[in-house]
């Protein structure tokens, strides 16, 4: 049986509230859970010291017993010291689509030619003054 520490959602509409619990992968969501390890209330301030409550030796015990916890929960776990921060991939799905990428290297092409233009005017003015110095 392969074991989830995830986030279940409660509260009413448009006023979430989610209890971090240990669930067997197969199970829903908001379905059957196995142990009630903490909670998140996403409507408080970053702040708030209640925001995230973990109850910290079940998730020891649980993760000792194979449970992995989701992304969004490992993420607390991290804050709260008891995980190292997982760096996450960047997907292909976050990089800029075709129309985005082609506007990307028009700007390139037209800085290139702005400095290539900057460059050449300043050979020009440099090579008159080199020929007025040497006269």
């Amino acid at each position: 049986m392969a074991l989830k520490i995830r986030l279940t959602r409660q509260g009413a509409k448009k006023r979430p509230f989610y209890r971090i619990v240990v669930a067997d992968v197969r199970s829903p969501r908001d379905g059957r859970y196995i142990e009630r390890v903490g909670t998140y209330n996403p409507m408080l301030t970053k702040d708030d010291e209640n925001r995230v409550t973990l109850d910290e030796d079940r998730i020891k015990h649980w993760i000792g017993n194979g449970a992995k916890p989701t992304d969004r929960v490992a993420r607390f776990l991290a804050e709260a010291g008891m995980m190292d921060k997982q760096e996450r991939s960047n997907p292909e799905k976050a990089k800029p689509k075709a129309k985005a990428q082609e506007r990307l290297r028009e700007a390139e092409e037209a800085a290139a030619a702005a400095a290539e233009a900057a460059a050449e005017a300043a050979a020009a003015e440099e090579a008159p003054a080199e020929e007025a110095a040497e006269a």
